[in-house]
């Protein structure tokens, strides 16, 4: 349809009609039973009529589910508008890739682009046109359960991250495609105490150089819809923010898509204690912009009556309308509201070889192998291993917001290393994984294996239940029946190697000091099995890189590389210095930091060249290293440059990430790796209230992770 065809469409809905395009329902709040609404949506008020003509519904996400909300209401009704399907599709919809705190450890961004892409397909042929993807919240704190899903705590990797997702999901709006929806806009990762839904305590200055730099990405990519936060910052909620939703999102990024609230957002504003009633919520949050209300009716039950009192105008309301009627018109929805919906393209495209093979590569890129004592990898000539813990033979590995991935679908460390390996694999899970678990009849069993084993591969990590929204963690240390059944198995056979299913960091340090190796897998997906066993048995050499810092106690957290210096910096880690920035009875620095992941190989870096050492606006600096692999395996490495501004007008981080490039080497193999520094990449947001780079004097530095002492100086003139 043309523009001009939408707005004689929108001149001629009803305000009733318009403002159901502006409310959203879960399909779990429509139960049909034979065609008429009951359950929650009946409760909120709504008819039957109502359900009919609303503009979108969440997570119908299977195509039974789908038909019956298009058959039984949208066109038996005859609505004028189609009705959209939106679905929380995070890291794949039948296949599943490694949740995105495991996939950003990658450093891939095609890689992120091959995986949203792929989950876009298979969200598209079952009639999902809308994703609630990707979450953008830049994280800190590993207590915080959703950390799982974000990208880690930098900003640009953020920026690679949103910009490759975006890509993936939206394409070119082809058949396969559907519009993304970044979340949560904007501060959620940083809630107070790693608590969810807590209040964010944060200044313009942070916000502006690390938060809200993944969501301009995400924007500058095109994103078509964005999702605000639950949570209060500067003592209002998103929906109700003005400075956020409208100043900087609206006006000064000039985004003009779609925004669509957090479910149950509209009601928690009250609780918030910032408006007083519904009428408030519909009126406050209709001025900042929000387009569509997730899970509550709160527009609909209150417009109608603002609009007569003059509080808000026909014009208010019909611009948030347009701009989901221009949404579904780009998406093809009038012309087919079933979407891409194909039950045989589903046949022959929902686990498929090619999507597997990619879920594999994701999980094989994704792992980080925090340490080796050259026990691995493992050779296959071996007579007999011991594969033991809880994770060892389940299939429950997808990991939390799974769409439609199944368990059952889903490939287990037993068969993925009864692929591998043909020689005799003993077997026992030894505890159960929950946190409080305390039944160790296992533990002799486990023992007894282990003894008559070559190799132990012990499984371990967190329920699957640990990770996700409304997971926060006093203790993110593994359950203490896990340390026994480490400690029993570690004296019967120290041939051993942890494999540890997580989807947050993990204090440890108590497992990192007695563990000969252990393989970080996160929460691999569909093909995790697969991945462990060819890592394991050297078929591919872990190449990922830690997106977010491993912690050596929970008293650290929140705890970051790019931080800002203090006043009385520790000078020695390991011992008390007194009157220092520092703890008195543990170390500042973490057990593994940002950008930490070891490989079987060893990679050499030369000293770094510089083009010049000075340059000014409009020039550049190249700078140069020569990476070697000096090991004896092919693998890849994370090349990554860091840069600190040594003085600035705000106090600038010790180093920041600025660039990364993934490489991969044969043996003896060496690649010259070089990056443009220019002046926008010094840039920041500082006591002017504008983004610009200061002159002065800069290190750069360029390593395999972020402590390298690989620097060089140049200057800014």
């Amino acid at each position: 349809m043309k523009d001009c065809e939408l707005k004689k469409l929108l001149s001629e809905m009803t305000i009733e009609e318009k403002l159901l395009q502006l409310t959203q329902m879960p399909s779990a709040y429509i139960v049909q039973d034979g065609g008429e609404v009951t359950g929650p949506a009946w409760d909120f008020g709504l008819t039957n009529n109502d359900v009919s003509r609303l503009g979108t519904i969440l997570n119908a996400r299977q195509e039974d589910k789908i038909n019956q909300v298009h058959d039984d209401f949208n066109m038996k009704n005859g609505s004028k508008v189609p009705m959209a399907i939106i679905a929380d599709v995070t890291h794949g919809f039948k296949t599943g890739y490694p949740v995105h705190l495991g996939l950003s450890c990658s450093f891939d961004g095609e890689l992120v682009k091959d995986c949203t892409a792929m989950a876009a397909k298979e969200s598209a042929i079952v009639g999902v046109s809308m994703t609630c993807s990707t979450m953008l919240d830049l994280v800190r704190d590993a207590r915080w359960g959703r950390v799982v899903e974000s990208f880690g705590e930098d900003p640009y990797l953020g920026e690679v991250m949103a910009k490759a997702s975006v890509e993936g999901f939206q394409g070119d709006f082809g058949k396969y495609n559907v519009a993304a929806c970044p979340k949560h806009f904007v501060g959620y990762g940083a809630s107070i105490a790693g608590r969810d839904y807590n209040t964010v305590d944060m200044n313009e200055y942070t916000l502006r150089n690390f938060y809200l730099p993944p969501f301009k990405s995400a924007v500058d990519a095109g994103a078509e819809l964005l999702m605000p936060a639950f949570n209060l910052l500067d003592g209002q909620p998103m929906i109700v923010n003005k400075k956020l939703m409208v100043d900087i999102l609206r006006d000064e990024w000039g985004f003009d898509g779609v925004t669509v609230s957090d479910y149950n957002a509209f009601p928690e504003a009250i609780t918030h204690g910032v408006c007083e009633d519904e009428k408030a919520v519909a009126l406050n949050a209709l001025k900042c912009k929000v387009d569509i209300e997730m899970s509550t009716p709160i527009y609909f039950n209150n417009l109608k009556e603002l609009l007569a009192e003059g509080k808000v105008t026909i014009e208010d309301i019909d611009e948030s309308v347009l701009r989901i009627l221009r949404l579904k018109n780009k998406l093809g929805l009038f012309e087919n509201p079933r979407y891409s919906q194909s039950k045989k393209e589903q046949d022959e495209i929902f686990l498929c070889p090619e999507h597997r093979a990619l879920a594999l590569k994701a999980a094989e890129e994704s792992a980080v192998l925090l340490k080796n004592d050259g026990v691995l990898p493992i050779f296959k000539d071996i007579k007999t291993i011991a594969l033991i813990g809880p994770h060892s033979k389940t299939n429950n590995i997808i990991g939390p917001w799974g769409a439609e991935c199944l368990p059952e679908d889903a490939i287990s460390v037993m068969q993925g290393v009864k692929n591998l390996y043909n020689g005799k694999i003993l077997q026992e899970d030894g505890c159960a994984w929950d946190l409080d678990a305390v039944d160790e009849s296992g533990i002799k069993k486990a023992v007894k294996i282990a003894k008559r084993a070559d190799t132990v591969i012990l499984c371990l990590g967190e329920a699957p239940t640990d990770s996700g929204e409304g997971t926060s963690k006093l203790n993110i240390d593994l359950p203490e029946i896990q340390y026994k059944l480490f400690n029993e198995v570690y004296k019967a056979n120290k041939n051993l190697i942890v494999v540890l299913f997580t989807g947050r960091p993990l204090a440890i340090k108590r497992l990192a000091d007695k563990a000969p190796a252990i393989l970080n897998i996160w929460w691999p997906g569909t093909e995790g099995g697969n991945a462990v066993a060819r890592l394991l048995f050297g078929e591919k050499s872990p190449c990922g890189k830690l997106s977010m810092t491993f912690p050596v106690t929970v008293g650290q957290c929140p705890i970051y590389y790019n931080h800002e210096n203090t006043g009385r910096p520790r000078s020695d880690d390991t011992k008390r210095i007194p009157f220092s920035s520092s703890y008195i009875d543990g170390p500042n620095k973490p057990l593994y930091p940002f950008g930490y992941g070891l490989s079987y190989t060893n990679f050499e870096y030369s000293k770094i060249e510089l083009s010049q050492d000075k340059f000014t606006t409009g020039e550049n600096i190249l700078a140069s290293v020569t990476v070697k692999n000096t090991g004896k395996y092919t693998a890849k490495e994370v090349v990554q440059l860091y840069i600190k501004d040594e003085f600035g007008s705000i106090a600038r981080p010790v180093r920041e990430l600025k660039g990364f490039e993934k490489i991969e080497l044969k043996p003896n193999e060496e690649k010259t790796v070089s990056f443009v520094i220019d002046e926008k990449m010094l840039a920041y947001y500082g006591v002017e209230r504008k983004f610009c780079a200061e002159k002065g004097k800069f290190v750069a530095y360029i390593g395999g992770d972020s402590t390298t002492d690989n620097g060089t100086k140049f200057e800014l003139v």
